[in-house]
């Protein structure tokens, strides 16, 4: 059984950073995207950023040259570096996965998630 666990969310000032991590377990194939999500109050998931099996990324243009996504496939791990945040950012983040090669960025397109990190991101 696929399980995703998210970590690192918290509370942060405009301008900081954090780093959020998703821990990863219960499957064998290497072939999968993986990538973050982002839900705030009142509006629809959104996808932040995707990765595929061999570390090609793809980001919302929100989120381009302040968050880099990154994973370490001999720790099932993923991670997102989130730096210069907006109060915009502040958002319920997600981690997904989906066996496939092509990575979508829609939310709906990816079958397994995890409970989600918060993030609040104070002006």
């Amino acid at each position: 059984q696929v399980q995703l666990v998210e970590s690192g969310g918290g509370s942060v000032q405009a301008g900081g950073s954090l780093r959020l991590s998703c821990a990863a377990s219960g499957y064998t194939s290497s072939r999968n995207c993986m990538g973050w999500f982002r839900q705030a109050p009142g509006k629809e998931r959104d996808g932040v950023a995707v990765i595929d099996t061999y570390g090609s990324p793809s980001y919302a243009d929100s989120v381009k040259g302040r968050f880099t996504i990154s994973r370490d496939n001999a720790k099932n791990t993923l991670y997102l570096q989130m730096n210069s945040l907006k109060a915009e950012d502040t958002a319920m983040y997600y981690c997904a996965l989906v066996f496939r090669f092509n990575c979508p960025f829609s939310p709906a397109e990816y079958n397994y998630w995890g409970q989600g990190t918060r993030v609040t991101v104070s002006s």
